[in-house]
């Protein structure tokens, strides 16, 4: 019986099977994948330490599956195919509120009466903004807080809207724990987005965000322009991390920058 399983004929209903399956995700068809799935499938998502029935699927799909157009799925090799396996190695890129996050899978997909039954799903993330831990030493914490790749993106949308929208930097007193609250995570969900997806602490995420006002003021301010004053109400609370980090974002001082601020509102006026 396994030598059936295992030759030429099985191997081709297989390949038929998953090349079906390939292309149904690549054309982000959901009605399409899940038309694929056996009625008994056993999901393992390695990533997430879940495992998913047929009833759990479609919204696990739907979320999962890029719909943006900046959002990619990319095989990085060819499907592999033994008898009634498959393997799939693909790397899946999605939004988030700094930039595109990338993340590497692979799929062991086992078919059997033509359709998917058993998925072995094992993902990592690719850190290309930071230096330092392995993936595969990163994908324990992110089981642990229960995140998806999808889920990741979501978040960072949800962190940048709610910065743009309600300008909590604003307040010198926030931390994280109203910042989570606030996005409805977790303190270590969003810990974790920043330090591992977005690579920057949260302080640094704040104070960027604190920057970004005061330069827009700045742009909008009439001379003479007293920037400690829009430094604090921008939110920031000591002139050492306002001058710090205007430096390390600007590659300028606050008084050379407001000065060719002035400068060129002065050549405005005389126009």
């Amino acid at each position: 019986m396994q030598a059936d399983n295992d030759g030429p004929e099985q191997t081709q209903a297989t390949s038929a099977t998953v090349m079906r399956y390939h292309l149904s995700w690549k054309h982000r068809d959901l009605d399409a994948v899940m038309a694929l799935y056996h009625p008994d499938i056993q999901y393992n998502d390695f990533f997430q330490n879940r495992v998913l029935g047929l009833d759990e699927l479609r919204e696990y799909v739907r979320v999962s599956m890029p719909r943006e157009s900046d959002e990619l799925l990319e095989h990085c090799d060819r499907i592999r195919i033994d008898g009634d396996t498959a393997f799939i190695q693909y790397e899946v890129t999605l939004r988030g509120g700094d930039g595109l996050v990338s993340f590497r899978s692979s799929e062991a997909i086992t078919v059997r009466d033509g359709l998917i039954w058993r998925v072995n799903e094992y993902a990592s993330l690719v850190r290309a903004q930071t230096q330092g831990a392995s993936a595969s030493s990163q994908r324990p914490a992110v089981s642990r807080l229960g995140l998806s790749p999808r889920q990741l993106s979501f978040m960072a949308d949800d962190l940048q809207q709610y910065f743009d929208k309600q300008q909590p930097y604003l307040d010198p007193e926030l931390d994280l724990q109203r910042v989570a609250k606030e996005c409805g995570y977790s303190r270590n969900q969003i810990s974790y987005l920043l330090n591992q997806v977005l690579g920057q602490s949260f302080y640094r995420y704040v104070n960027q965000a604190r920057l970004q006002h005061l330069l827009r003021a700045l742009d909008d301010a009439r001379p003479p322009v007293r920037i400690d004053e829009l430094a604090f109400a921008a939110g920031f609370n000591s002139l050492s991390a306002f001058y710090s980090c205007f430096r390390q974002h600007t590659g300028q001082s606050p008084k050379a920058y407001a000065k060719q601020i002035s400068l060129r509102t002065r050549a405005q006026d005389l126009s």
